[in-house]
Parts: structure tokens; C-alpha cells; sequence
């Protein structure tokens, strides 16, 4: 069986924390790895050994928050990046990401699945808006950081005592976490930002939410142009544009391919699919055209991605 990266390149598998003496004050550094349960929506890790890890994807999202050990160097999709203590690193659902050179002793490793993401137009929205970003620094963007970490030791916290209750609580502070990344959105692309999409109207937001769910149910629909979207909405195509826009950081073409290609990359976990016939589950017209965008966007093949797999606990 296989599992989850950081099991793989930690120490016991399926082992519970080491618990030391009874102290007020428990040391989460002697905590050890969790796997993913693919029925959980959110898992936390940390006290990791092994310094590097080969390159990957899976269908969870990660967020790393960086120890005070150096080096700290990751790669996400074709990008190496540097961390100091005290900064973000997200990885995004289904993203090629691996371990270079890191110290992870002191590191937290918060993970959390798409389904859950998926759940709540919000979520969604903030997924697809920063999907290109990738490192919180705490230099740049001190107020942030100062914000995101207490969230993040405090789940540390909730999830490592183990309580009845603590996926929920869990994932409570990671929807704060998620308002807080969005509530400085004009600190990483005022040019994307646009207006603000809790002015639009309840009714609006309906409509939206609507829409992309149908086109998220639909994708081998004979018409998902913005033109039928829009109408499908109740609004012009110029206004269905903008607003769109908005809420998800990015224009309609473009999210309708990374929409497709979240399927394919789904699909791709399945080794009994043949890439044609993902394709043309995905809405891709023809073979061709599903290996262009998705090398343009992954960049490698759709049958290299697919090598790098891993899926969570109990597949």
C-alpha cells in the first residue's frame, strides 16, 4: 500500500504521538507522522527526520509553515523556493510539489482534502484566485503571517490532543486561515484583484454558484461557452465577464481549462482509464488538445504526471 509522502519519508507508519510525562506543556516537537485518512478532511504532521522528498501530487492540498532550521528548500510545480522561519508554503490540491533540502524537525505540515474545499463557493473562490501563489513570507507580508501562524499553532494544538471534536475545530481555524489569506489579496495581485465580490448581491452569488456548479457536473456539455453561461446565469455576457472575474481571479477560459484539468488529474489516479478516455470525460474536444493544455499548465505529459501519484491511506 502506498501512502502519503511525508509517512514515506518519515519514521513509524500508523504509529501514534510519543507521549512523554504528564506536563502542562506537551512537546509537539516529539510528535511523529500521521497518514492521510481518505475520510478525513483535514490531517497535521510535524517532527519529521528525512530532509528531502521526490516529486509528487495527491489530491489534498498542504500547508507548510516553516521551522527555524536552514536550509528550507521546496519545489511546487516548475518553481524552487526558499523559506526562513516563520513562513507559508501552499501547495494546492493536485500540484507537483517535492522536497529538495529541508529541516523538518520543527516544521508543521497541515493537509486538507479537495472534497472539503469543495464544499463552499468561498472556499472554492479563494483556491482559484491565489492558485498561482504559492509562498506567504513573513518579511513581506508581516501582518499576514503575524495572523496565519497563531491559526496554524493552535490547530497543532486541537488536533494533537486528540479530541473527540478536533476535525471539526480543525477545520474551523482553516476557513479562518482561508479569510485572512483573502482579506490581504491586494498584497499579491492588485491587478487580479478587481472589486470586491461580497458586493455583488446574494441573488448574484446564487447565480454563480449555480453556474459553475452545473459547468463542475457538466464538463462533456455540448456548450459551456461564457455566452451559454451567461444566459444560464440570467445576465449579459459582458456582466457575467467581470463578475467572474472577481470571485474566481481569473477569466472564464482559463478557469474552465483548470476546471477540466482538476478532473483529469482525478482521473489520472485511476491506472484503468486510458488517457483518451479521461480527456473526453474531462470536455477536452480531442487527445491533442488535453495533452496541450496540460503540459502548458503542468508541464510534463499527462502520462509522466500520472507516474507521480500518491495517493492518501486505504487506496
Amino acid at each position: 500500500m502506498m501512502v502519503m509522502e511525508e509517512n514515506r519519508a518519515g519514521s513509524r507508519r500508523g504509529a501514534g504521538p510519543r507521549k512523554s510525562s504528564r506536563r502542562k506543556s506537551m512537546d509537539f516537537s516529539q510528535y511523529e507522522s500521521y497518514e492521510f485518512d481518505r475520510f478525513s478532511a483535514f490531517n497535521l504532521s510535524t517532527g519529521y527526520q528525512e530532509r528531502s522528498y521526490q516529486p509528487h501530487w495527491h489530491s489534498y492540498g498542504e500547508i507548510i509553515l516553516a521551522g527555524p532550521g536552514k536550509p528550507n528548500t521546496y519545489m511546487v510545480n516548475r518553481n524552487t523556493v526558499e523559506l526562513t522561519e516563520g513562513d507559508f508554503l501552499l501547495v494546492w490540491p493536485m500540484e507537483v510539489h517535492a522536497i529538495i533540502d529541508a529541516d523538518r524537525r520543527e516544521s508543521l505540515v497541515i493537509q486538507f482534502s479537495s472534497a472539503f474545499i469543495n464544499t463552499l463557493f468561498d472556499l472554492r473562490r479563494i483556491m482559484h484566485f491565489y492558485r498561482n501563489l504559492h509562498v506567504l513570507q513573513a518579511g513581506s507580508h508581516p501582518r499576514l503571517t503575524a495572523r496565519l501562524r497563531p491559526l496554524a499553532e493552535r490547530m497543532k494544538e486541537i488536533y494533537l490532543a486528540a479530541g473527540p471534536d478536533r476535525e471539526l475545530r480543525c477545520c474551523i481555524l482553516l476557513m479562518e486561515f482561508m479569510l485572512a489569506l483573502d482579506g490581504h489579496r491586494e498584497e499579491f495581485a492588485p491587478e487580479l484583484a478587481g472589486r470586491d465580490s461580497r458586493s455583488y448581491s446574494d441573488s448574484v452569488m446564487r447565480r454563480m454558484i449555480m453556474v459553475t456548479d452545473y459547468i463542475k457536473n457538466n464538463l462533456t456539455a455540448d456548450d459551456l461557452s461564457q455566452g451559454a453561461m451567461a444566459k444560464m446565469a440570467g445576465i449579459s455576457r459582458d456582466y457575467f465577464s467581470r463578475i467572474f472575474r472577481d470571485i474566481t481571479g481569473t477569466n472564464y477560459s482559463r478557469w474552465l481549462n483548470t476546471i477540466r484539468l482538476e478532473r483529469a488529474t482525478e482521473l489520472l489516479a485511476d491506472n484503468r482509464m486510458t488517457l483518451t478516455e479521461i480527456a473526453m470525460s474531462s470536455g477536452f474536444q480531442s487527445i491533442s488538445s488535453f495533452n496541450r493544455v496540460f503540459r502548458a499548465e503542468k508541464g510534463m505529459s499527462p502520462s509522466e504526471y500520472r507516474q507521480l501519484f500518491i495517493p492518501p491511506c486505504g487506496e
